[in-house]
C-alpha cells in the first residue's frame, strides 16, 4: 500500500504508531478523548465525530483525504473476551450484590455494548460513504463478541509476540478501501511475555486498561512494514507467509 498523504491513528494516545510512522517518513497524528502521554494530536470525541460524519455533519472525517490511512483502535471495552464474562450473573464482579442489582448491571452493559457496535459498524459505514482506506483493530479470542456479530476479519495475527510485542494477544484487522500486505518480519522481544490477558494490579483507576492496550515500538514498526507498506527492513528477518 502506497500513503501519499497522512496516517490517521485514531483511538491511539501513545504515539507508539504514530511515531514509527513518522520514522519512516509519513506524517502521522494520534486522535482521541484524552491525552495521557502526550501524543494526542487532536483531543476530542471520537464517537461524536462517528455519529456526526455518519449523519452526514460537519466533523473530523472532512479532512481525511482518499491517500490518507485511518488506522483505528476501536475501544474492545464491551467487545473483548474477558468483557463477556460479566454478561453473566455468576461473574465474580457481582458476587457481592443482590440479583436485581446484578441483572440491572448487566443490562446496563448490554445496552452500552450495542452502543458501542453501533458506533463500530457506523465507522466502517464512514469509510465507504468517503471512500477512506481504514483498518480496524479489536482484540480476538475465542470469546470475543466480534467473533460471532462482526464480518469475518481480513487478518488475525494469532502471536502478537512473533512480531516482537510484549504480549501473544490474538488480534484481528479488518482492512477497508485497502489490501492488506503479506509479510511477516519475526523478531523476538527480550522482554516478551506469555501473556494473552495480561491483568495488572493496582494503580489509578483506568490505568490497567491503558497499560494493557499498548504495544511496543517494536510490534508497530513490524506491523506497519508487513500489513501496511509491504516492505522489508534491514537487519531483520522477514518471510512471506505459508
Amino acid at each position: 500500500m502506497e500513503i501519499k498523504g497522512k496516517v490517521w491513528c485514531m483511538f491511539e494516545q501513545s504515539g507508539t504508531f504514530k511515531n514509527e510512522f513518522k520514522k519512516i517518513g509519513i506524517d502521522a497524528v494520534d486522535v482521541d478523548i484524552q491525552n495521557a502521554f502526550n501524543e494526542t494530536d487532536y483531543v476530542m470525541d471520537l464517537f461524536a465525530e462517528i455519529e456526526a460524519a455518519y449523519d452526514g455533519k460537519e466533523s473530523i472525517f472532512d479532512k481525511i483525504s482518499n491517500d490518507d490511512l485511518v488506522l483505528a483502535f476501536f475501544p474492545c471495552t464491551y467487545f473483548c473476551g474477558v468483557s463477556q464474562m460479566n454478561f453473566s450473573i455468576k461473574a465474580t464482579i457481582y458476587k457481592n450484590i443482590d440479583i436485581k442489582e446484578a441483572i440491572e448491571k448487566i443490562i446496563k452493559r448490554i445496552r452500552q455494548r450495542e452502543i458501542y457496535f453501533e458506533l463500530l459498524n457506523k465507522l466502517v459505514g464512514v469509510s465507504f460513504q468517503k471512500k477512506l482506506r481504514l483498518i480496524i483493530e479489536n482484540p480476538y479470542s475465542m470469546q470475543c463478541y466480534l467473533k460471532g456479530n462482526f464480518m469475518p476479519p481480513t487478518h488475525i495475527d494469532k502471536d502478537r509476540s512473533k512480531r516482537g510485542d510484549f504480549r501473544i494477544k490474538p488480534t484481528a484487522y479488518w482492512f477497508f478501501n485497502c489490501n492488506i500486505e503479506t509479510g511477516f518480519t519475526r523478531q523476538q522481544t527480550a522482554k516478551h511475555k506469555i501473556l494473552i490477558h495480561n491483568h495488572i494490579k493496582g494503580g489509578k483507576e483506568g490505568q490497567g486498561s491503558i497499560e494493557r492496550s499498548l504495544i511496543s515500538n517494536d510490534y508497530a514498526r513490524n506491523f506497519i512494514h508487513d500489513f501496511v507498506l509491504g516492505k522489508s527492513q534491514p537487519n531483520i528477518s522477514r518471510t512471506l507467509f505459508d
